[in-house]
């Protein structure tokens, strides 16, 4: 700001004050190049290692959109796609995160997950409105690291290690998949997990995973049979008579299996049995005391035996306690 005062020719003189060389207007770009600084380190130090996969499509799969996800968190994103150099698939350039880097090693397995409706239900319904991702399975982690991949057509079998393995052989399969629940007097006991041609094609061998509470319950005389669908009988007395396991194996398709009274050795893992495609009424009446444990299958805050014991002593059949 400019001010004056008289000189001792009494001529006013002008005085000039000077401004500070850096104001504040100047401070804003230099603050937001800091914090643009900043941003960029953090997301670098995020970053992991790029990996290529190649596909037969890459249907759906969108760079900067589509994200690779194990045990449904995000490990990555897709970066960009191209055509393969023979012209006969897709190759898609992942960035991984930098916490996920030990997914490239050798043994990894990529997939494109879809939607899908099969035998078991509905699978990956979710995709419908977020669109495919990108699913990951890591292998044993020695292998050497790896860049390059080949991803599976369809999802890998993943095999629990919860349970124990049987085989069954049928001789035709029509409402059973993948993940197909397999019962015990109604009760889920294991699943179905994968279905394959025998390699001599005269049957088709169901492998099912039996949990490990239930194991006990397989014996080398254990049957097994189709519980999927409904079964329609016709009997000159009683009619028509339609009977199912349940609504799920209705829909899913399902596999049953009972244990004779006189139970016999326990079987082996891996063992094999002939699945039927009907049971035999005898097997119904089957009732073998074996035992077994952790087979709960309600929630903790059903009331246990005694509450029942008590309920049931009040007079007139009324619940109601006094």
């Amino acid at each position: 700001m400019n001010s004056t005062h008289k000189s001792p020719g009494n001529f006013p003189h002008a005085v000039v004050k000077k401004r500070a060389i850096l104001t504040f207007i100047w401070l804003v770009p230099v603050i937001a190049a800091i914090i643009a600084v900043v941003l960029v380190v953090q997301n670098l130090q995020r970053f992991g290692p790029l990996v290529t996969i190649r596909f037969d499509n890459a249907a759906g799969i969108d760079a900067n959109q589509t994200v690779v996800r194990y045990r449904g968190i995000r490990v990555g994103s897709v970066s960009s796609i191209k055509l393969s150099k023979d012209l006969k698939g897709v190759e898609v350039s992942v960035r991984l995160r930098r916490f996920a880097a030990g997914l490239a090693h050798e043994g990894t397995l990529f997939w494109i997950v879809r939607p899908e409706v099969g035998a078991a239900g509905i699978h990956a319904l979710e995709t419908i409105v977020s669109g495919p991702y990108i699913g990951v399975f890591p292998g044993d982690g020695k292998g050497p690291e790896k860049k390059y991949f080949v991803g599976a057509n369809e999802a890998p079998v993943i095999k629990d290690s919860d349970g124990t393995e049987f085989l069954l052989h049928a001789s035709l399969i029509r409402s059973l998949g993948q993940n197909s629940p397999v019962y015990y007097r109604g009760i889920q006991a294991g699943k179905v997990e994968y279905l394959e041609l025998s390699p001599d094609s005269t049957v088709v061998n169901v492998h099912v995973l039996i949990k490990s509470s239930f194991t006990p319950l397989i014996r080398a005389n254990t049957v097994w049979w189709n519980a999927g669908g409904i079964d329609v009988s016709w009997h000159l007395r009683s009619g028509l008579s339609m009977s199912a396991e349940n609504l799920k194996s209705l829909v899913t398709g399902g596999v049953s299996f009972a244990t004779p009274d006189d139970p016999g050795d326990m079987a082996t893992p891996g063992s094999g049995f002939v699945m039927y495609e009907k049971p035999d009424p005898k097997w119904f009446t089957w009732s073998p005391r074996i035992a077994i444990t952790n087979t709960v299958v309600f929630a903790p805050s059903i009331p246990n035996t005694m509450e029942f014991e008590n309920l049931s002593s009040q007079p007139n059949g009324n619940n109601e306690t006094k």
